[in-house]
């Protein structure tokens, strides 16, 4: 199967489960909100005085680990790599199934109750999925940027891009990744390029369902995160 076969199929499996993903969201977001509250996995303790900082990964399915155990969607791999190298961080899964940017947006209010030192964005999948236009996703996103810079200053911000299969048409699909693009640009933001290269198309490291990875799937999105976030972790315990 060439790439853009593997593409279209990938899109067909989203379109076809979409629905059922938001089905799953008000008990999932009640889970989620707890689950927030608290670390994704224990945390190894910080030197004396040396503060736990927090990063909070704001997402939907992807970051949820919809299907899986929490322990095995990839904000909880990124807390094993922290605790392994004895990093001062405690990682937040505030991730949602079937979110869009504009619920991030009215969701986001609550989460910034708390400190936050990293916030990893993952949204906009939803958004390219019901075909929403681009620029709508560019400025709710940019808004739940900003709305974190205001509580919280001196956050480092990490936004996970994401691309929509060729199906969508040529002009739909350049434009809804230039949002990702744009943005890192715009709002002075790190960028993951595409948060699922090397799982997106691949049924082996997806679910029956086409879309969601698998537990070997989300170790890839673990790296993914993780070559962006870990010098950006490294360098702000540094400093």
């Amino acid at each position: 199967m060439n790439k853009t076969s593997k593409y279209i199929s990938l899109f067909l499996a989203l379109f076809l489960t979409l629905s059922g993903c938001e089905q799953a969201t008000t008990t999932e977001q009640v889970a989620t909100e707890q689950q927030a509250q608290s670390d994704t996995t224990t945390t190894t303790e910080a030197p004396k005085n040396e503060r736990i900082k927090t990063i909070v990964f704001f997402g939907n399915s992807l970051t949820a680990g919809y299907g899986l155990e929490p322990d095995q969607a990839f904000p909880a791999l990124i807390q094993e790599r922290i605790d392994s190298l004895g990093l001062p961080y405690k990682a937040v899964n505030a991730g949602l199934s079937g979110e869009t940017s504009a619920g991030g947006k009215s969701r986001i209010d609550w989460l910034l109750k708390q400190p936050i030192d990293v916030f990893v964005l993952e949204l906009g999948a939803n958004d390219g999925l019901r075909g929403i236009d681009p620029a709508s996703t560019y400025d709710n996103l940019g808004t739940i940027i900003d709305k974190v810079r205001e509580k919280n200053p001196d956050a480092e911000i990490i936004l996970a891009g994401m691309q929509m299969p060729p199906s969508m048409g040529q002009r739909y699909t350049q434009e809804f990744q230039e949002v990702f693009t744009r943005l890192a640009n715009d709002k002075n933001v790190a960028l993951i390029p595409f948060l699922l290269e090397g799982v997106a198309g691949d049924r082996a490291l997806n679910q029956g369902d086409g879309i969601h990875p698998t537990v070997e799937g989300q170790r890839i999105l673990a790296d993914n995160v993780w070559s962006v976030l870990e010098p950006i972790l490294v360098a702000k315990r540094a400093s």
